[in-house]
């Protein structure tokens, strides 16, 4: 075996064994504010501290925005059930993956890629960056527009029932999103979603 292979393989197991994925606490299913109540809270923030969110707040979160609430149902619907959608969490710490059915944030790429995500200040401050990517094998980019609305409108409602702060974005570099979230040729960006507490 030549040096250049063995090297090249050294490299790749080191850069696995690097990866820092995230197992995340069962998501609490029960308590938060009553949907009208928390209907009366939701609203659109643009200025975040950059407190960090707890890993029960992530689970709860994720789980809210795209879980799975029976065997094989998410908590939102999509045109023919088909799923399309990859949520992608951009933290400090790096590109993550969430894995709905392990509950688990699976890291992509290391480092903070927070500032590839959009054009406004906030969302190199604010700690959470979701990145709602449509698998177009799956759907078209169109039939994906309207599904990511259920995802986010749920992800605003968490936000108001747990006091935390939260804005939908469209203002953002797709090519500087794809090759930051490192996505495939039939990977698209459709929305992104900026999470966090309020300043």
């Amino acid at each position: 075996m030549n040096k250049v292979l063995v090297f090249t393989i050294m490299a790749s197991f080191c850069i696995f064994c690097t990866a820092q994925d995230i197992t995340l606490p069962q998501p609490q299913k029960t308590g938060g504010k009553p949907l009208m109540e928390a209907l009366s809270h939701r609203q659109t923030t643009r200025e975040y501290s950059d407190r960090e969110l707890d890993n029960q707040t992530l689970s709860d979160l994720l789980w809210a925005a795209y879980g799975f609430n029976r065997e094989d149902k998410r908590t939102a619907p999509s045109a023919n059930d088909k799923q399309e959608f990859i949520l992608y969490a951009v933290l400090k710490s790096g590109v993550y993956v969430y894995d709905a059915k392990e509950n688990t944030l699976i890291q992509k790429v290391k480092g903070d890629f927070r500032a590839a995500t959009g054009k406004q200040d906030f969302v190199t401050v604010a700690p959470l960056n979701l990145v709602y990517v449509a698998d177009l094998t799956k759907n078209d980019a169109g039939g994906a527009s309207a599904n990511v609305g259920f995802i986010s409108q749920n992800v605003y409602l968490y936000c108001a029932s747990a006091g935390l702060g939260t804005v939908v974005r469209g203002w953002y570099d797709k090519e500087e999103v794809k090759t930051a979230l490192q996505l495939s040729a039939t990977e698209e960006p459709v929305l992104i979603q900026t999470v966090g507490y309020k300043k």
